[in-house]
Protein backbone atom coordinates (compact mmCIF):
# COMPACT_ATOMS: atom_id res chain seq x y z
CA UNK A 1 0.00 0.00 0.00
CA UNK A 2 2.80 2.40 0.91
CA UNK A 3 4.52 1.59 -2.40
CA UNK A 4 1.39 2.56 -4.35
CA UNK A 5 1.16 5.83 -2.44
CA UNK A 6 4.83 6.59 -3.19
CA UNK A 7 4.32 5.90 -6.89
CA UNK A 8 1.24 8.09 -7.01
CA UNK A 9 3.10 10.83 -5.15
CA UNK A 10 6.02 10.68 -7.61
CA UNK A 11 3.64 10.83 -10.58
CA UNK A 12 1.99 13.92 -9.16
CA UNK A 13 5.36 15.60 -8.67
CA UNK A 14 6.39 14.81 -12.25
CA UNK A 15 3.18 16.20 -13.75
CA UNK A 16 3.25 19.22 -11.47
CA UNK A 17 6.79 19.98 -12.67
CA UNK A 18 5.73 19.54 -16.30
CA UNK A 19 2.76 21.84 -15.80
CA UNK A 20 4.94 24.47 -14.09
CA UNK A 21 7.50 24.35 -16.91
CA UNK A 22 4.73 24.66 -19.49
CA UNK A 23 3.27 27.71 -17.75
CA UNK A 24 6.69 29.38 -17.44
CA UNK A 25 7.49 28.78 -21.12
CA UNK A 26 4.07 30.05 -22.21
CA UNK A 27 4.40 33.23 -20.12
CA UNK A 28 7.96 33.80 -21.34
CA UNK A 29 7.07 33.52 -25.04
CA UNK A 30 3.90 35.57 -24.56
CA UNK A 31 5.84 38.41 -22.96
CA UNK A 32 8.61 38.15 -25.53
CA UNK A 33 6.36 38.33 -28.57
CA UNK A 34 3.68 40.63 -27.18
CA UNK A 35 6.12 43.24 -25.86
CA UNK A 36 6.15 46.36 -28.03
CA UNK A 37 9.32 46.60 -30.06
CA UNK A 38 11.02 49.83 -30.86
CA UNK A 39 11.02 49.91 -34.60
CA UNK A 40 13.62 52.02 -36.36
CA UNK A 41 12.01 54.87 -38.19
CA UNK A 42 12.32 54.33 -41.88
CA UNK A 43 12.32 58.03 -42.66
CA UNK A 44 15.32 60.21 -41.90
CA UNK A 45 14.45 63.01 -39.54
CA UNK A 46 16.64 66.06 -40.17
CA UNK A 47 17.39 68.76 -37.63
CA UNK A 48 14.25 70.95 -37.38
CA UNK A 49 16.13 73.97 -35.97
CA UNK A 50 16.47 75.86 -39.31
CA UNK A 51 12.77 75.43 -40.01
CA UNK A 52 11.92 76.47 -36.44
CA UNK A 53 13.93 79.68 -36.77
CA UNK A 54 12.48 80.49 -40.19
CA UNK A 55 8.89 79.89 -39.03
CA UNK A 56 9.46 81.94 -35.86
CA UNK A 57 10.86 84.78 -37.94
CA UNK A 58 7.69 84.85 -40.05
CA UNK A 59 5.59 84.84 -36.87
CA UNK A 60 7.45 87.87 -35.48
CA UNK A 61 7.08 89.70 -38.81
CA UNK A 62 3.30 89.30 -38.74
CA UNK A 63 3.29 90.24 -35.04
CA UNK A 64 5.22 93.46 -35.70
CA UNK A 65 2.71 94.35 -38.45
CA UNK A 66 -0.15 93.74 -35.97
CA UNK A 67 -1.53 90.80 -37.96
CA UNK A 68 -2.27 88.64 -34.95
CA UNK A 69 -4.20 85.98 -36.86
CA UNK A 70 -1.26 85.13 -39.15
CA UNK A 71 1.17 85.56 -36.26
CA UNK A 72 -0.84 83.00 -34.26
CA UNK A 73 -0.67 80.53 -37.15
CA UNK A 74 3.13 80.69 -37.41
CA UNK A 75 3.74 80.76 -33.64
CA UNK A 76 1.60 77.64 -33.39
CA UNK A 77 3.47 76.03 -36.28
CA UNK A 78 6.77 76.82 -34.52
CA UNK A 79 5.44 75.14 -31.37
CA UNK A 80 4.57 72.01 -33.32
CA UNK A 81 8.04 71.84 -34.84
CA UNK A 82 9.71 71.85 -31.41
CA UNK A 83 9.92 68.09 -30.93
CA UNK A 84 11.47 67.02 -28.65
CA UNK A 85 10.51 70.02 -26.55
CA UNK A 86 13.45 69.57 -24.15
CA UNK A 87 15.89 70.24 -26.98
CA UNK A 88 14.09 73.37 -28.21
CA UNK A 89 12.68 74.68 -24.93
CA UNK A 90 13.47 78.36 -25.75
CA UNK A 91 11.53 78.33 -29.02
CA UNK A 92 8.74 76.23 -27.57
CA UNK A 93 8.11 78.46 -24.54
CA UNK A 94 8.55 81.68 -26.56
CA UNK A 95 5.92 80.52 -29.07
CA UNK A 96 3.50 79.60 -26.28
CA UNK A 97 4.01 83.00 -24.62
CA UNK A 98 3.15 84.85 -27.83
CA UNK A 99 0.17 82.54 -28.45
CA UNK A 100 -1.05 83.29 -24.91
CA UNK A 101 -0.71 87.04 -25.49
CA UNK A 102 -2.68 86.84 -28.76
CA UNK A 103 -5.40 84.75 -27.12
CA UNK A 104 -5.50 87.20 -24.23
CA UNK A 105 -6.08 90.14 -26.57
CA UNK A 106 -9.01 88.22 -28.08
CA UNK A 107 -10.48 87.48 -24.65
CA UNK A 108 -10.06 83.69 -24.81
CA UNK A 109 -8.89 83.42 -21.19
CA UNK A 110 -9.56 79.70 -20.74
CA UNK A 111 -7.39 78.86 -23.74
CA UNK A 112 -4.68 81.20 -22.41
CA UNK A 113 -4.46 79.18 -19.19
CA UNK A 114 -4.37 75.89 -21.11
CA UNK A 115 -1.59 77.22 -23.36
CA UNK A 116 0.61 78.51 -20.55
CA UNK A 117 0.25 75.32 -18.52
CA UNK A 118 1.92 73.50 -21.45
CA UNK A 119 4.92 75.82 -21.10
CA UNK A 120 5.45 75.46 -17.33
CA UNK A 121 7.21 72.03 -17.39
CA UNK A 122 9.90 73.43 -19.70
CA UNK A 123 10.61 76.77 -18.01
CA UNK A 124 13.63 75.38 -16.13
CA UNK A 125 15.02 74.00 -19.39
CA UNK A 126 15.15 77.42 -21.10
CA UNK A 127 18.46 79.28 -21.40
CA UNK A 128 17.07 82.70 -20.44
CA UNK A 129 14.96 83.64 -17.42
CA UNK A 130 12.88 86.02 -19.57
CA UNK A 131 10.86 83.09 -20.91
CA UNK A 132 9.80 82.03 -17.41
CA UNK A 133 9.16 85.65 -16.34
CA UNK A 134 6.98 86.24 -19.40
CA UNK A 135 5.02 83.00 -18.87
CA UNK A 136 4.26 83.80 -15.23
CA UNK A 137 3.43 87.42 -16.12
CA UNK A 138 0.96 86.42 -18.84
CA UNK A 139 -0.68 83.97 -16.45
CA UNK A 140 -0.99 86.80 -13.91
CA UNK A 141 -2.54 89.08 -16.59
CA UNK A 142 -4.96 86.28 -17.43
CA UNK A 143 -6.19 85.91 -13.85
CA UNK A 144 -6.32 89.68 -13.49
CA UNK A 145 -8.60 89.86 -16.54
CA UNK A 146 -10.93 87.31 -14.95
CA UNK A 147 -10.87 89.22 -11.62
CA UNK A 148 -9.05 86.46 -9.76
CA UNK A 149 -6.68 88.89 -8.04
CA UNK A 150 -5.15 86.44 -5.56
CA UNK A 151 -3.93 84.09 -8.28
CA UNK A 152 -2.78 87.08 -10.32
CA UNK A 153 -0.66 88.21 -7.34
CA UNK A 154 0.67 84.68 -6.92
CA UNK A 155 2.01 84.52 -10.48
CA UNK A 156 3.33 88.09 -10.43
CA UNK A 157 5.33 87.17 -7.31
CA UNK A 158 6.66 84.05 -9.02
CA UNK A 159 7.73 86.23 -11.94
CA UNK A 160 9.37 88.68 -9.50
CA UNK A 161 11.46 85.87 -8.01
CA UNK A 162 12.64 84.83 -11.46
CA UNK A 163 13.31 88.37 -12.76
CA UNK A 164 16.96 89.30 -13.01
CA UNK A 165 17.18 92.90 -14.20
CA UNK A 166 16.23 95.88 -12.04
CA UNK A 167 14.00 97.21 -14.81
CA UNK A 168 12.01 93.99 -15.05
CA UNK A 169 11.61 93.82 -11.27
CA UNK A 170 10.34 97.41 -11.12
CA UNK A 171 7.83 96.66 -13.87
CA UNK A 172 6.48 93.61 -12.00
CA UNK A 173 6.28 95.62 -8.76
CA UNK A 174 4.21 98.19 -10.64
CA UNK A 175 1.86 95.42 -11.82
CA UNK A 176 1.49 94.11 -8.26
CA UNK A 177 0.73 97.63 -7.04
CA UNK A 178 -1.93 98.00 -9.74
CA UNK A 179 -3.67 94.83 -8.45
CA UNK A 180 -3.51 96.25 -4.91
CA UNK A 181 -5.28 99.31 -6.31
CA UNK A 182 -7.97 97.07 -7.82
CA UNK A 183 -8.43 95.47 -4.39
CA UNK A 184 -8.63 98.86 -2.66
CA UNK A 185 -5.30 98.33 -0.89
CA UNK A 186 -4.06 101.81 -1.81
CA UNK A 187 -1.54 102.25 0.98
CA UNK A 188 0.15 98.96 0.09
CA UNK A 189 0.31 100.08 -3.55
CA UNK A 190 1.86 103.40 -2.49
CA UNK A 191 4.42 101.62 -0.29
CA UNK A 192 5.53 99.58 -3.30
CA UNK A 193 5.59 102.43 -5.83
CA UNK A 194 7.06 105.33 -3.89
CA UNK A 195 10.66 103.95 -3.84
CA UNK A 196 10.75 103.32 -7.62
CA UNK A 197 8.23 105.62 -9.33
CA UNK A 198 10.46 108.69 -9.55
CA UNK A 199 13.56 106.74 -10.51
CA UNK A 200 14.57 106.56 -14.17
CA UNK A 201 15.27 102.79 -14.23
CA UNK A 202 16.69 101.96 -17.64
CA UNK A 203 15.79 98.96 -19.78
CA UNK A 204 19.18 97.99 -21.18
CA UNK A 205 17.76 95.48 -23.64
CA UNK A 206 15.08 97.77 -25.12
CA UNK A 207 15.90 101.37 -24.07
CA UNK A 208 12.67 102.76 -25.53
CA UNK A 209 10.75 100.89 -22.81
CA UNK A 210 12.40 103.00 -20.07
CA UNK A 211 10.16 106.07 -20.52
CA UNK A 212 7.01 103.98 -21.08
CA UNK A 213 7.57 102.17 -17.82
CA UNK A 214 8.28 105.38 -15.91
CA UNK A 215 5.07 107.06 -17.04
CA UNK A 216 3.12 103.90 -16.09
CA UNK A 217 4.62 103.83 -12.56
CA UNK A 218 3.84 107.54 -12.00
CA UNK A 219 0.31 107.00 -13.32
CA UNK A 220 -0.32 104.10 -10.88
CA UNK A 221 1.19 105.99 -7.95
CA UNK A 222 -0.90 109.08 -8.75
CA UNK A 223 -4.11 107.02 -8.88
CA UNK A 224 -3.21 105.40 -5.55
CA UNK A 225 -2.77 108.83 -3.97
CA UNK A 226 -6.02 110.00 -5.53
CA UNK A 227 -8.09 107.02 -4.36
CA UNK A 228 -6.56 107.00 -0.89
CA UNK A 229 -7.29 110.73 -0.40
CA UNK A 230 -5.34 113.31 1.54
CA UNK A 231 -2.59 113.45 -1.07
CA UNK A 232 -3.90 116.07 -3.50
CA UNK A 233 -0.55 117.61 -4.35
CA UNK A 234 1.28 114.28 -4.53
CA UNK A 235 -1.33 112.94 -6.96
CA UNK A 236 -1.10 116.07 -9.13
CA UNK A 237 2.72 115.89 -9.22
CA UNK A 238 2.64 112.24 -10.31
CA UNK A 239 0.08 112.91 -13.07
CA UNK A 240 1.96 115.97 -14.25
CA UNK A 241 5.32 114.17 -14.41
CA UNK A 242 3.70 111.19 -16.14
CA UNK A 243 2.25 113.53 -18.79
CA UNK A 244 5.63 115.25 -19.33
CA UNK A 245 7.33 111.91 -19.95
CA UNK A 246 4.51 110.74 -22.25
CA UNK A 247 4.77 113.89 -24.38
CA UNK A 248 8.37 113.00 -25.16
CA UNK A 249 7.38 109.56 -26.47
CA UNK A 250 5.43 110.75 -29.50
CA UNK A 251 2.88 108.05 -28.71
CA UNK A 252 -0.79 109.04 -28.81
CA UNK A 253 -1.80 105.87 -27.01
CA UNK A 254 0.10 106.84 -23.83
CA UNK A 255 -1.46 110.31 -23.78
CA UNK A 256 -4.96 108.81 -23.47
CA UNK A 257 -4.30 107.53 -19.92
CA UNK A 258 -2.43 110.69 -18.91
CA UNK A 259 -5.35 113.00 -19.73
CA UNK A 260 -7.80 110.46 -18.35
CA UNK A 261 -5.86 110.63 -15.04
CA UNK A 262 -6.32 114.43 -14.93
CA UNK A 263 -10.04 113.92 -15.71
CA UNK A 264 -10.29 111.69 -12.64
CA UNK A 265 -8.28 114.23 -10.60
CA UNK A 266 -10.45 117.26 -11.47
CA UNK A 267 -13.61 115.23 -11.10
CA UNK A 268 -12.69 114.36 -7.51
CA UNK A 269 -11.64 117.89 -6.66
CA UNK A 270 -14.71 119.38 -8.36
CA UNK A 271 -13.35 121.41 -11.29
CA UNK A 272 -15.93 120.84 -14.11
CA UNK A 273 -14.14 122.99 -16.66
CA UNK A 274 -10.74 121.28 -16.39
CA UNK A 275 -12.48 117.93 -16.08
CA UNK A 276 -14.18 118.48 -19.44
CA UNK A 277 -11.01 119.78 -21.11
CA UNK A 278 -8.94 116.76 -20.07
CA UNK A 279 -11.52 114.13 -21.06
CA UNK A 280 -11.91 115.86 -24.45
CA UNK A 281 -8.14 115.54 -24.93
CA UNK A 282 -8.24 111.91 -23.88
CA UNK A 283 -11.08 111.33 -26.39
CA UNK A 284 -9.12 113.15 -29.11
CA UNK A 285 -6.01 111.01 -28.67
CA UNK A 286 -8.13 107.85 -28.49
CA UNK A 287 -9.55 108.68 -31.94
CA UNK A 288 -6.12 109.66 -33.22
CA UNK A 289 -4.56 106.37 -32.07
CA UNK A 290 -7.47 104.46 -33.64
CA UNK A 291 -8.16 102.66 -30.38
CA UNK A 292 -11.88 101.93 -30.66
CA UNK A 293 -12.27 100.54 -27.16
CA UNK A 294 -10.59 103.60 -25.59
CA UNK A 295 -12.51 105.90 -27.93
CA UNK A 296 -15.85 104.48 -26.75
CA UNK A 297 -14.75 104.59 -23.09
CA UNK A 298 -13.57 108.20 -23.27
CA UNK A 299 -16.73 109.21 -25.13
CA UNK A 300 -18.77 107.68 -22.32
CA UNK A 301 -16.92 109.82 -19.78
CA UNK A 302 -17.34 112.87 -22.05
CA UNK A 303 -21.14 112.39 -22.00
CA UNK A 304 -20.97 112.77 -18.22
CA UNK A 305 -18.58 115.75 -18.31
CA UNK A 306 -20.20 117.84 -21.12
CA UNK A 307 -23.42 119.86 -21.06
CA UNK A 308 -26.81 118.33 -21.81
CA UNK A 309 -27.06 119.50 -25.43
CA UNK A 310 -23.66 118.14 -26.41
CA UNK A 311 -24.13 114.98 -24.33
CA UNK A 312 -27.18 114.07 -26.46
CA UNK A 313 -25.09 114.15 -29.65
CA UNK A 314 -22.25 112.32 -27.89
CA UNK A 315 -24.68 109.59 -26.83
CA UNK A 316 -25.85 108.97 -30.41
CA UNK A 317 -22.25 108.65 -31.57
CA UNK A 318 -21.51 106.44 -28.55
CA UNK A 319 -24.37 104.06 -29.47
CA UNK A 320 -23.28 103.81 -33.12
CA UNK A 321 -19.67 103.17 -32.17
CA UNK A 322 -20.64 100.56 -29.56
CA UNK A 323 -22.75 98.63 -32.09
CA UNK A 324 -20.00 98.85 -34.69
CA UNK A 325 -17.39 97.65 -32.19
CA UNK A 326 -19.58 94.71 -31.18
CA UNK A 327 -19.98 93.62 -34.82
CA UNK A 328 -16.29 94.04 -35.64
CA UNK A 329 -15.24 92.12 -32.54
CA UNK A 330 -17.63 89.31 -33.44
CA UNK A 331 -16.17 89.12 -36.94
CA UNK A 332 -12.63 89.21 -35.60
CA UNK A 333 -13.50 86.49 -33.10
CA UNK A 334 -14.93 84.27 -35.86
CA UNK A 335 -11.88 84.86 -38.07
CA UNK A 336 -9.58 84.08 -35.17
CA UNK A 337 -11.55 80.90 -34.39
CA UNK A 338 -10.99 79.81 -38.00
CA UNK A 339 -7.25 80.41 -37.60
CA UNK A 340 -7.16 78.27 -34.45
CA UNK A 341 -9.13 75.52 -36.17
CA UNK A 342 -6.83 75.55 -39.19
CA UNK A 343 -3.78 75.43 -36.92
CA UNK A 344 -5.15 72.41 -35.08
CA UNK A 345 -6.03 70.78 -38.41
CA UNK A 346 -2.52 71.44 -39.67
CA UNK A 347 -1.14 69.81 -36.52
CA UNK A 348 -3.24 66.71 -37.08
CA UNK A 349 -2.22 66.43 -40.73
CA UNK A 350 1.46 66.80 -39.91
CA UNK A 351 1.30 64.14 -37.23
CA UNK A 352 -0.62 61.83 -39.53
CA UNK A 353 1.93 62.18 -42.33
CA UNK A 354 4.84 61.71 -39.94
CA UNK A 355 3.49 58.56 -38.34
CA UNK A 356 1.74 56.90 -41.29
CA UNK A 357 4.70 54.77 -42.32
CA UNK A 358 5.65 53.93 -38.76
CA UNK A 359 2.08 52.83 -38.04
CA UNK A 360 2.14 50.51 -41.07
CA UNK A 361 5.33 48.91 -39.82
CA UNK A 362 3.86 48.58 -36.35
CA UNK A 363 0.80 46.86 -37.82
CA UNK A 364 3.01 44.31 -39.58
CA UNK A 365 4.97 43.69 -36.42
CA UNK A 366 1.78 43.32 -34.38
CA UNK A 367 0.49 40.78 -36.92
CA UNK A 368 3.68 38.74 -36.49
CA UNK A 369 3.36 38.98 -32.72
CA UNK A 370 -0.23 37.80 -32.89
CA UNK A 371 0.86 34.77 -34.94
CA UNK A 372 3.57 33.90 -32.43
CA UNK A 373 1.15 34.34 -29.54
CA UNK A 374 -1.42 32.15 -31.31
CA UNK A 375 1.15 29.36 -31.66
CA UNK A 376 2.06 29.65 -27.99
CA UNK A 377 -1.59 29.70 -26.89
CA UNK A 378 -2.48 26.68 -29.06
CA UNK A 379 0.53 24.70 -27.81
CA UNK A 380 -0.20 25.61 -24.22
CA UNK A 381 -3.90 24.74 -24.66
CA UNK A 382 -3.00 21.31 -26.09
CA UNK A 383 -0.66 20.72 -23.18
CA UNK A 384 -3.37 21.67 -20.70
CA UNK A 385 -5.92 19.51 -22.55
CA UNK A 386 -3.64 16.45 -22.44
CA UNK A 387 -2.93 17.06 -18.78
CA UNK A 388 -6.64 17.39 -18.01
CA UNK A 389 -7.42 14.16 -19.90
CA UNK A 390 -4.74 12.35 -17.94
CA UNK A 391 -5.87 13.92 -14.66
CA UNK A 392 -9.55 13.09 -15.22
CA UNK A 393 -8.71 9.52 -16.32
CA UNK A 394 -6.47 9.00 -13.30
CA UNK A 395 -9.05 10.48 -10.99
CA UNK A 396 -11.77 8.26 -12.47
CA UNK A 397 -9.60 5.19 -11.97
CA UNK A 398 -8.83 6.18 -8.38
CA UNK A 399 -12.49 6.78 -7.62
CA UNK A 400 -13.43 3.48 -9.23
CA UNK A 401 -10.81 1.64 -7.22
CA UNK A 402 -11.95 3.39 -4.04
CA UNK A 403 -15.55 2.43 -4.78
CA UNK A 404 -14.56 -1.21 -5.37
CA UNK A 405 -12.53 -1.24 -2.17
CA UNK A 406 -15.39 0.25 -0.16
CA UNK A 407 -17.85 -2.22 -1.71
CA UNK A 408 -15.58 -5.12 -0.91
CA UNK A 409 -15.16 -3.94 2.67
CA UNK A 410 -18.91 -3.48 3.06
CA UNK A 411 -19.64 -6.97 1.65
CA UNK A 412 -16.93 -8.43 3.85
CA UNK A 413 -18.40 -6.78 6.95
CA UNK A 414 -21.88 -7.87 5.95
CA UNK A 415 -20.76 -11.47 5.47
CA UNK A 416 -18.92 -11.35 8.76
CA UNK A 417 -21.90 -9.90 10.65
CA UNK A 418 -24.62 -12.04 9.11
CA UNK A 419 -22.95 -15.41 8.30
CA UNK A 420 -20.17 -15.78 10.79
CA UNK A 421 -22.38 -16.97 13.62
CA UNK A 422 -24.45 -19.31 11.39
CA UNK A 423 -21.36 -20.96 9.93
CA UNK A 424 -19.77 -21.34 13.34
CA UNK A 425 -22.92 -22.91 14.80
CA UNK A 426 -23.22 -25.25 11.79
CA UNK A 427 -19.62 -26.42 12.20
CA UNK A 428 -20.19 -27.10 15.90
CA UNK A 429 -23.34 -28.96 15.05
CA UNK A 430 -21.44 -31.16 12.56
CA UNK A 431 -18.73 -31.91 15.09
CA UNK A 432 -21.03 -32.72 18.00
CA UNK A 433 -23.84 -34.62 16.32
CA UNK A 434 -24.27 -37.80 14.40
CA UNK A 435 -25.17 -36.89 10.87
CA UNK A 436 -26.49 -40.40 10.21
CA UNK A 437 -29.39 -39.46 12.35
CA UNK A 438 -32.27 -38.34 10.17
CA UNK A 439 -33.26 -35.40 12.40
CA UNK A 440 -29.69 -34.15 12.63
CA UNK A 441 -29.33 -34.44 8.90
CA UNK A 442 -32.48 -32.35 8.35
CA UNK A 443 -31.32 -29.75 10.81
CA UNK A 444 -27.97 -29.55 9.04
CA UNK A 445 -29.71 -29.08 5.71
CA UNK A 446 -31.91 -26.39 7.23
CA UNK A 447 -28.86 -24.51 8.56
CA UNK A 448 -27.11 -24.79 5.21
CA UNK A 449 -30.26 -23.48 3.52
CA UNK A 450 -30.29 -20.47 5.87
CA UNK A 451 -26.62 -19.78 5.05
CA UNK A 452 -27.39 -20.12 1.34
CA UNK A 453 -30.38 -17.74 1.55
CA UNK A 454 -28.38 -15.09 3.39
CA UNK A 455 -25.52 -15.42 0.92
CA UNK A 456 -27.92 -15.13 -2.01
CA UNK A 457 -29.53 -12.04 -0.46
CA UNK A 458 -26.17 -10.38 0.05
CA UNK A 459 -25.26 -11.23 -3.52
CA UNK A 460 -28.45 -9.71 -4.82
CA UNK A 461 -28.07 -6.62 -2.68
CA UNK A 462 -24.72 -5.90 -4.29
CA UNK A 463 -25.42 -7.21 -7.76
CA UNK A 464 -26.01 -5.07 -10.82
CA UNK A 465 -29.57 -3.77 -11.12
CA UNK A 466 -31.11 -3.94 -14.62
CA UNK A 467 -32.79 -0.64 -15.59
CA UNK A 468 -34.42 -1.70 -18.85
CA UNK A 469 -37.84 -3.39 -19.34
CA UNK A 470 -36.92 -5.95 -16.67
CA UNK A 471 -36.64 -3.29 -13.94
CA UNK A 472 -40.19 -3.65 -12.54
CA UNK A 473 -39.93 -7.45 -12.45
CA UNK A 474 -36.55 -7.33 -10.67
CA UNK A 475 -37.87 -4.71 -8.24
CA UNK A 476 -40.91 -6.86 -7.34
CA UNK A 477 -38.71 -9.94 -6.95
CA UNK A 478 -36.45 -8.08 -4.54
CA UNK A 479 -39.47 -6.94 -2.49
CA UNK A 480 -41.01 -10.43 -2.49
CA UNK A 481 -37.85 -11.90 -0.94
CA UNK A 482 -38.66 -10.04 2.28
CA UNK A 483 -42.15 -11.60 2.35
CA UNK A 484 -42.41 -14.48 4.83
CA UNK A 485 -45.09 -16.42 6.67
CA UNK A 486 -45.07 -13.75 9.36
CA UNK A 487 -44.61 -10.69 7.11
CA UNK A 488 -47.15 -9.69 4.48
CA UNK A 489 -46.16 -7.04 1.89
CA UNK A 490 -48.82 -5.11 -0.05
CA UNK A 491 -47.81 -3.26 -3.26
CA UNK A 492 -49.96 -0.60 -4.91
CA UNK A 493 -49.43 1.52 -8.04
CA UNK A 494 -46.26 -0.11 -9.33
CA UNK A 495 -47.86 -1.17 -12.62
CA UNK A 496 -49.23 2.35 -13.33
CA UNK A 497 -45.82 4.02 -13.57
CA UNK A 498 -44.05 4.43 -16.91
CA UNK A 499 -40.70 3.17 -15.66
CA UNK A 500 -38.96 3.60 -19.03
CA UNK A 501 -39.39 7.38 -18.82
CA UNK A 502 -37.53 7.57 -15.50
CA UNK A 503 -33.80 8.21 -15.38
CA UNK A 504 -31.69 5.07 -14.96
CA UNK A 505 -29.82 6.44 -11.95
CA UNK A 506 -33.07 7.37 -10.19
CA UNK A 507 -34.45 3.83 -10.69
CA UNK A 508 -31.32 2.35 -9.14
CA UNK A 509 -31.58 4.68 -6.15
CA UNK A 510 -35.27 3.86 -5.68
CA UNK A 511 -34.40 0.16 -5.75
CA UNK A 512 -31.72 0.64 -3.07
CA UNK A 513 -33.99 2.81 -0.90
CA UNK A 514 -36.76 0.21 -0.82
CA UNK A 515 -34.18 -2.50 -0.23
CA UNK A 516 -32.78 -0.52 2.72
CA UNK A 517 -36.23 0.06 4.23
CA UNK A 518 -37.21 -3.61 3.90
CA UNK A 519 -33.87 -4.74 5.30
CA UNK A 520 -34.38 -2.51 8.36
CA UNK A 521 -37.92 -3.87 8.70
CA UNK A 522 -36.63 -7.44 8.60
CA UNK A 523 -33.81 -6.69 11.00
CA UNK A 524 -36.18 -5.19 13.58
CA UNK A 525 -38.25 -8.45 13.37
CA UNK A 526 -41.30 -6.66 14.78
CA UNK A 527 -43.35 -6.07 11.65
CA UNK A 528 -46.09 -8.23 10.25
CA UNK A 529 -47.49 -5.93 7.59
CA UNK A 530 -45.77 -3.69 5.06
CA UNK A 531 -47.47 -1.34 2.57
CA UNK A 532 -45.69 0.32 -0.36
CA UNK A 533 -47.72 2.75 -2.50
CA UNK A 534 -46.27 4.41 -5.64
CA UNK A 535 -47.96 7.41 -7.34
CA UNK A 536 -47.06 9.71 -10.22
CA UNK A 537 -48.10 13.29 -9.35
CA UNK A 538 -47.31 15.85 -12.01
CA UNK A 539 -43.62 15.53 -12.75
CA UNK A 540 -42.77 13.67 -9.55
CA UNK A 541 -42.82 10.09 -8.28
CA UNK A 542 -44.19 9.85 -4.73
CA UNK A 543 -43.65 6.72 -2.59
CA UNK A 544 -45.34 5.98 0.71
CA UNK A 545 -43.79 3.21 2.83
CA UNK A 546 -45.60 1.97 5.97
CA UNK A 547 -45.02 -0.93 8.34
CA UNK A 548 -46.34 -1.82 11.79
CA UNK A 549 -42.91 -2.01 13.42
CA UNK A 550 -43.00 -1.50 17.16
CA UNK A 551 -39.28 -0.89 17.59
CA UNK A 552 -39.30 2.47 15.82
CA UNK A 553 -40.97 4.29 18.66
CA UNK A 554 -39.18 2.53 21.49
CA UNK A 555 -36.91 4.28 23.92
CA UNK A 556 -33.81 3.13 22.04
CA UNK A 557 -34.85 4.90 18.88
CA UNK A 558 -32.36 4.09 16.10
CA UNK A 559 -34.33 5.67 13.26
CA UNK A 560 -31.69 8.20 12.25
CA UNK A 561 -28.88 5.65 12.11
CA UNK A 562 -30.85 3.04 10.18
CA UNK A 563 -32.29 5.49 7.64
CA UNK A 564 -29.23 7.71 7.15
CA UNK A 565 -28.41 5.96 3.86
CA UNK A 566 -32.01 6.43 2.70
CA UNK A 567 -31.86 10.17 3.35
CA UNK A 568 -28.50 10.52 1.62
CA UNK A 569 -29.71 8.64 -1.46
CA UNK A 570 -32.85 10.82 -1.70
CA UNK A 571 -30.76 14.01 -1.61
CA UNK A 572 -28.57 12.85 -4.52
CA UNK A 573 -31.62 12.87 -6.86
CA UNK A 574 -32.97 16.17 -5.46
CA UNK A 575 -35.79 14.41 -3.65
CA UNK A 576 -37.59 15.16 -0.38
CA UNK A 577 -38.13 12.90 2.65
CA UNK A 578 -40.76 13.12 5.43
CA UNK A 579 -41.27 10.96 8.54
CA UNK A 580 -44.66 10.55 10.16
CA UNK A 581 -43.91 10.60 13.89
CA UNK A 582 -47.56 10.82 14.96
CA UNK A 583 -48.11 7.06 14.67
CA UNK A 584 -47.60 5.15 17.93
CA UNK A 585 -47.41 1.55 16.66
CA UNK A 586 -46.28 1.96 13.09
CA UNK A 587 -43.50 3.43 10.96
CA UNK A 588 -44.41 5.61 7.99
CA UNK A 589 -42.15 7.43 5.58
CA UNK A 590 -43.00 9.52 2.47
CA UNK A 591 -40.45 10.48 -0.12
CA UNK A 592 -40.61 11.88 -3.65
CA UNK A 593 -38.27 12.84 -6.44
CA UNK A 594 -38.61 14.55 -9.85
CA UNK A 595 -38.99 12.32 -12.90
Amino acid sequence: MSKKIRNLFHKKIIFFCLLTCGVILAVYFSLKFSAPKKLPLSYSKSDPLPEIKQTLKKAHAFWDNERSDSAYFYFNKTRLLCEPKENYADYYVESLNYIAEILQRHGDYNEVETTLVKAFPYLDKTTNVKYAVNAYTFMAYNYHSTFDYEKALYYHKKALKKAFSTFRKSRIISEIAFIYMEQGRYQEAIDLLEPIAWLNIEDKITPSNTAFQRTAKLYNLGLSYLYLGGHKQEAFDCFNESLKVALTLNDDYELITCYYAFYKYYKKYNNPELKKINIEKAYYYAKKSNSKSYEISMLGYLIEADNAANSKNHFKAYSRMLDSLTVSRKKAKNQFADIIYNSQKDKGENLELKNLKVENELKLQRQKNRSYISYVVISFSLFILLFLIYHITSKSKREKNDAIFKSEMRISNQLDNELNLNIFQTLLFVQNNDLENKENKEMLLNNLNIIYSKTRNISRENSKIPTDERYLTVLKEMISEYKTENVNIILNGFDTISWNSIDKNKKIILYRILQELLFNMKKSDSSSLVSIIVKETGKKIAIQYTDNSSEINSENNILEKRLQNVENRIKTIKGTLNFDTALEKAFKINFSFPI
